[in-house]
């Protein structure tokens, strides 16, 4: 059964259609919208700082997602697919964003609508990330704006693959 915990008498807050896995984490101040998947092994940890989740986000096995304590909290807006073993730390995601397996992304990121981190990236705090683009490499840079070939069949697909796989799933374990 997964481990969902308050911190301080606030409790994480689930929309509708959710899939969390039997060994996710999620704990403390966490809002997450409907249609929504957290995967095995996965952490959402909203104890030092507030985490907001859109709708239709997948947070896929064994990802991080946690925030800086009274400094910054994290806000993932809708259509977000955050990759396995990916760290979201206090940064703000805006709508239709993939991020790559193994990427972090660190404090004070802004991740622009439309965007690509790559697998393996790892985005310097304070980074601001282009609208429709790929940034990657350590440290992430830059490296191509985002055809509206990448943004449906890459972002959008992904996205709606895990409500799929979800379904799999959710018989015993809506939330």
């Amino acid at each position: 059964m997964a481990v969902i915990l308050p911190v301080e008498g606030v409790s994480p807050k689930f929309g509708n259609n959710c899939f969390i896995a039997p060994n996710a984490t999620i704990v403390g101040d966490v809002v997450m919208g409907d249609d929504c998947s957290v995967w095995f092994n996965a952490v959402v940890r909203g104890d030092v700082n507030s985490i907001s989740i859109g709708n239709k986000v997948n947070v896929q096995d064994g990802a991080v997602i946690h925030c800086t304590y009274k400094k910054t909290k994290t806000v993932i807006g809708n259509n977000v697919s955050i990759g396995h073993n990916a760290i979201v730390h206090g940064c703000t995601v805006h709508d239709s964003v993939l991020i790559g397996m193994g990427a972090i992304v660190m404090d004070g990121v802004d991740v622009g609508t439309h965007s690509i981190i790559a697998a393996g990236a790892v985005v310097l705090e304070g980074t601001k990330i282009e609208a429709a683009s790929i940034y990657g490499g350590v440290p992430a840079k830059k490296i191509k704006d985002i055809s509206e070939e990448l943004i449906s069949g890459q972002i959008q697909r992904i996205a709606d693959n895990y409500i799929h796989y979800a379904s799999w799933f959710k018989e015993s374990n809506d939330h």
